[in-house]
């Protein structure tokens, strides 16, 4: 059985585990070993793209053990709605209600963790899709209804809380959060950021698109250049103690995907980026990597 095969299996035992789960039937041990501590062991790797458009944002990814959310937001008439198009618009659908409330929830009933059991601080990437500056300032009065949940930067010192909110997305939203003294937010960098006198304190995450990086899409070998430039991408943003994630990687189930999560694992970069929550998991467990 080859890799690929045998994660896709790995994919379908977890499917049939929730079906059992459903009709009452026994677990077997394994499964109930990986329960026993109220779910799976987090996977710090892990980065939920595009997170909201699952059945059950938030809370599918951490069933998965994820340890990175991501949600778009939009400013509509002083409230920030989660939705990836304009047209998708739902006033139910707030920030609010579908991540901070529900973390929140979490936190108090885990005795002070995302994970129970686990100190991982859950990254929770937020994509800014209207202007950036007044989009920022309603973003950082909500974050500041609920500081006890989130990692906090107070003149240059920061404190890791269980949930670290990152923003991403329209660059307007620099100069407000720059000028922030006690600041519940961090900035998502890119890699022009590397080598500047940004501290990582400010931007302790460095993102860019690995299309626009890369040629290779998993088909072969990894060109040698290419492997080299992406070391040397990850060594600089480590050496700057910056964090290094890839949007717009191949997510179609196959070993090309597969092929290039394993050449940014080999690397040591720090997230792996998927629509496909089951199965970024299943590699992960199975790669033994990236398990807490």
């Amino acid at each position: 059985m080859n890799s690929y095969t045998r994660r896709t299996a790995v994919v379908s035992l977890a499917a049939a585990l929730v079906a059992g789960l459903a009709t009452g039937e026994s677990l077997p041990a394994a499964a109930l070993d990986r329960t026993a501590t109220g779910g799976p062991a987090p996977l710090p790797r892990a980065h939920a793209h595009n997170d909201y458009e699952h059945p059950r944002p938030l809370l599918d990814a951490l069933d998965h053990g994820f340890g990175s959310v991501e949600a778009d937001i939009w400013l509509v008439d002083g409230r920030l709605l989660v939705a990836h198009e304009e047209a998708d618009l739902d006033p139910s659908r707030t920030l609010e209600s579908l991540y901070l409330a529900p973390l929140r929830r979490r936190v108090q009933a885990n005795g002070g963790t995302v994970y129970q059991g686990h100190r991982l601080s859950l990254q929770l990437l937020i994509d800014i899709k209207t202007a950036g500056d007044p989009t920022y300032r309603a973003l950082s009065r909500v974050l500041h209804r609920y500081r006890e949940l989130l990692s906090v930067c107070t003149g240059g010192r920061v404190r890791s809380g269980p949930v670290t909110a990152v923003i991403s997305g329209d660059r307007g939203a620099r100069a407000p959060m720059e000028a922030e003294r006690v600041r519940y937010a961090f900035y998502d960098g890119r890699p022009e950021d590397l080598g500047t006198a940004a501290p990582a304190s400010f931007a302790p995450l460095i993102s860019t698109s690995w299309t626009d990086t890369f040629r290779w899409q998993g088909h072969g070998p990894m060109p040698r250049d290419e492997r080299a430039r992406l070391r040397q991408m990850v060594s600089a943003a480590h050496a700057e103690r910056r964090r290094l994630r890839f949007w717009a990687t191949p997510d179609a189930a196959g070993p090309e995907r597969e092929a290039v999560w394993q050449a940014l694992l080999d690397a040591g970069a720090d997230y792996l980026n998927s629509d496909d929550l089951p199965g970024l998991e299943a590699f992960l467990r199975d790669t033994a990597h990236g398990v807490m």
